[in-house]
Formats: structure tokens, C-alpha cells, sequence
């Protein structure tokens, strides 16, 4: 078997033949896909600052197998993020699968990295193969999805006006689109809060400055990725103190939004700012896009206080994932 390196400057017919496969193998899972656009900045770009490179099984002319690499380069790096490692359906079981695990292990090896770090669906095939090949369970996440042509919006709109007066304190701002350069070291702070929130065993916090969100916003632009972004000030002092973004796919509209991350920093908390970013964005969402019909979001099975508020406001469990570490060599002695 030839595991082919895919060139990614600038990609080619191999990541088109890989995001085909990708799409071949979540075929028979719910929520929406991903446009080749979203899928070459996920395998080509990574974070700003990690290296990337990817990988493809070609048989008979056609990518049947693969993954991308993630090697990060400014935190955790002593790890290599195995990103959509698949085998369309009718090639499993043949080994293919194994032997794309051995090389990642092989290639993370070489860069100096310990440990793998990937995430599948929680049942199902994915979840023997992980535990096979020598994966173990760090951290549980669920996606729930919000029905935009169902959800009671009058009692979204009651929502807002019972939690506004707990944040009287705070004032709104919003944008769609690029943030401004002005924004990029608020933006940074925000994603640093974001280190507060649940992740898997062995993985640190992202380190964030304002070249970072620089890079992200870039990236997002590039790639056609809209957004849609609300922060909290204090009115006091102007401190920054929430932050919340809904993405929408531009290179390929299907009618599905994705929630992004929302923090509110720890010395702000209790405002139920979170809750008011969450509900006053989505309504402006839906007033500025109108063919989205649902919005899908990702949190960790232990972040309770988030997925309390998802659930009042009316989002679904749609599936569980895993995140699976294994490790490729031994830490050394301290």
C-alpha cells in the first residue's frame, strides 16, 4: 500500500479526492458536511503557526483513504492532531485504517511529539477502531443543533428581556465579517478565557495574542467563512468581557450555521452574560440570514453550565463525539 503525501501549496486533485472521501465516510451521520473550502483550511491551515500535511491512499486513480496532521508550533507541542483520518465505506476492514494510524504514530514520532490526539463519533465502528488501535477516551463532547424554522421565538425574545437586567452593567457591540485590527487583542484576551473550559487529559491551554486573531480572521476571510460576532463591555471602563461568534459557509451555503466559541472571563461572571451574547446574537443572526434553518454547536459533556444554557434555548442532542489520545513515545524523566 503507497501512503501519498498531498502537496498543499497550493492543494490539489489529492485534497479534492481526500475531502470526497471524508464526505463518503460521514455519509450516514446527521448534521451538516463540510465544503471543500472549510475542509482545506481545517487539513492545509490548522491554528496560525502549527505545520500541516496531510496524506492519501490512492487506488484505481481515486483517493479511498487519508488524514491530516496538525504539529503545533507555539503550544502543545508535544502533540500531533490526527485531523479526519478516514476509509470510504467499502475499503474497510482491510487494513487501510490500522496502517494510516501506524504512520501518523511514525510521522508524529519523527517530529518529536508524544502523543496523538483525534476525535470521532462515540458509537459505531470509529469507537472499536480507536480503542484497537490503541487510542483511549480523554474528553466527551456532544453536538446539539437549534431548528430555526421551529423554535419558539417569542420565548427566545422573553429570554433576553429576563436576563438583560442582570447585565445592566455591560453594553453589546457587533460585527459581521472580518473584526477589526482595533478588536484583535480584545478577541485575544476573550480566547484566552477560553482556556477555563473543559479539554482532554495532557492538553494545554492555547496560547493567544493579537497576530493569532489576526491569522484566524484571515483565514476565515480567505476561505469564505462568515461571521457573525458579539462582545460584552463593561460600561464602566470599557473592559471587555464576553464574546460570542455564529459562522456561516459561504463557499458552499447549506442552510446550516455553526456556533462558535462563547466565554465570558472569569471576574465578569454572573451577569448571565453568556446568555445574553448567546440569545441577542442569535436573534440578529436570524434577522441577517434567513435561508439558515439550523445551527449546529459542539461542548464538552462536562461543560454543565453551557450545555444548560443551549438546552433552554431550545438546542437538540444531535450526537456524541470522543476525543481520543494515544501515545507514541514515552515521556521522558523529569
Amino acid at each position: 500500500m503507497d501512503i501519498q503525501r498531498i502537496d498543499l501549496d497550493p492543494p490539489g486533485d489529492l485534497l479534492t479526492g481526500l475531502h470526497a472521501a471524508f464526505l463518503a465516510a460521514l455519509a450516514d451521520h446527521p448534521g451538516p458536511g463540510m465544503s471543500l473550502p472549510s475542509y482545506t483550511a481545517m487539513v492545509s491551515r490548522g491554528f496560525p503557526g502549527d505545520v500541516m500535511e496531510a496524506w492519501a491512499v490512492v487506488e484505481d486513480g481515486r483517493v479511498v483513504a487519508g488524514y491530516g496532521l496538525g504539529l503545533p508550533m507555539t503550544d502543545n507541542t508535544h502533540l500531533g492532531v490526527v485531523r479526519s483520518l478516514v476509509v470510504v465505506p467499502e475499503r474497510r476492514r482491510r487494513g487501510l485504517g490500522t496502517a494510516l494510524v501506524a504512520h501518523a504514530a511514525d510521522r508524529a514520532r519523527t517530529a518529536g511529539r508524544r502523543m496523538l490526539l483525534t476525535e470521532a463519533p462515540a458509537k459505531g465502528p470509529a469507537d472499536g477502531f480507536a480503542r484497537a488501535t490503541g487510542f483511549t477516551p480523554s474528553l466527551g463532547e456532544a453536538r446539539r443543533a437549534l431548528d430555526l424554522r421551529a423554535a419558539d421565538w417569542s420565548r427566545v425574545e422573553r429570554m433576553l428581556a429576563d436576563a438583560e437586567p442582570y447585565a445592566a452593567g455591560y453594553r453589546l457591540e457587533r460585527w459581521a465579517g472580518t473584526a477589526a485590527p482595533e478588536l484583535h487583542a480584545d478577541l485575544a484576551l476573550l480566547m484566552e478565557g477560553m482556556n477555563d473550559a473543559p479539554h482532554g487529559d495532557d492538553v494545554e491551554g492555547m496560547r493567544w495574542d493579537a497576530g493569532r486573531v489576526e491569522a484566524i480572521e484571515a483565514t476565515n476571510a480567505e476561505f469564505m467563512q462568515q461571521t457573525y460576532s458579539m462582545i460584552a463591555r463593561r460600561a464602566a471602563d470599557g473592559a471587555v468581557a464576553g464574546y460570542t461568534r455564529i459562522y456561516v459557509d459561504r463557499a458552499e451555503p447549506d442552510g446550516w450555521g455553526r456556533q462558535a466559541d462563547t466565554v465570558v472571563l472569569d471576574e465578569h461572571r454572573g451577569h448571565r452574560l453568556g446568555l445574553v451574547l448567546k440569545l441577542a446574537n442569535l436573534l440578529w443572526f436570524r434577522e441577517t440570514e434567513p435561508d439558515v434553518d439550523r445551527i449546529i454547536t459542539w461542548n464538552a459533556t462536562s461543560n454543565a453550565h453551557m450545555l444548560a444554557i443551549n438546552e433552554a434555548m431550545g438546542f437538540e442532542l444531535v450526537d456524541e463525539w470522543t476525543e481520543w489520545q494515544r501515545e507514541v513515545c514515552r515521556r521522558q524523566a523529569e
